[in-house]
């Protein structure tokens, strides 16, 4: 019972580490790549301690772009202070490695959206976004015919934002255009 009671303690201090590691929103998909990638624990008994972890002022959710999102609370920071030490080097180690490695990764996902509806029968409403720090860079809204298109578009922006951005700015900058 006590063995259970200190990795249920633990588990809760580790995801309190990867938020305030992270130091930014994070959606719920994103926490649980990191978690079931590493194997920390299971997808249930995540589900259960982020529930916990927001009932007790530790983690909040917000929205950003219109997006469900999760942060740490200066709550949360206080008490991954006292009791950061609980976790074990081994876990400390494998998640900050992974964050290392992955963090332009979920920084790119949390910066770059790409999302369509449908507008009517044969229309659909694309949206791409960029933004930066908190600064939109672009935010566009194109109609396309079909299905395809948008999941096109979509996927193109997400793979190559950077690239797109920088030929649209600079196609809009020529002068000899």
């Amino acid at each position: 019972m006590f063995e259970d009671s200190m990795n249920l303690a633990e588990n809760k201090l580790l995801l309190l580490y990867i938020f305030n590691k992270i130091n930014l929103p994070i959606s719920n998909l994103q926490i649980t790549d990191i978690v079931l990638e590493n194997n920390f624990m299971s997808y249930f008994t995540l589900q259960q301690y982020i529930v916990e972890l927001t009932t007790s002022n530790l983690l909040r959710h917000i929205t950003k772009n219109e997006k469900d999102r999760l942060v740490i609370t200066d709550e949360g920071i206080k008490v991954l202070a006292l009791f950061e030490n609980r976790i074990s080097e081994d876990k400390l180690d494998l998640i900050n490695t992974y964050i290392s490695n992955k963090l332009s990764t979920i920084k790119k996902e949390l910066t770059v959206t790409a999302d369509y509806t449908i507008e009517n029968k044969n229309s659909y409403l694309v949206n791409l976004i960029a933004s930066e720090n908190n600064t939109t860079l672009i935010d566009i809204k194109i109609s396309v015919a079909s299905n395809k298109q948008a999941r096109e578009l979509c996927y193109k922006w997400k793979s190559n934002s950077s690239e797109l951005y920088n030929k649209m700015i600079n196609i809009l900058i020529d002068e000899n255009n």
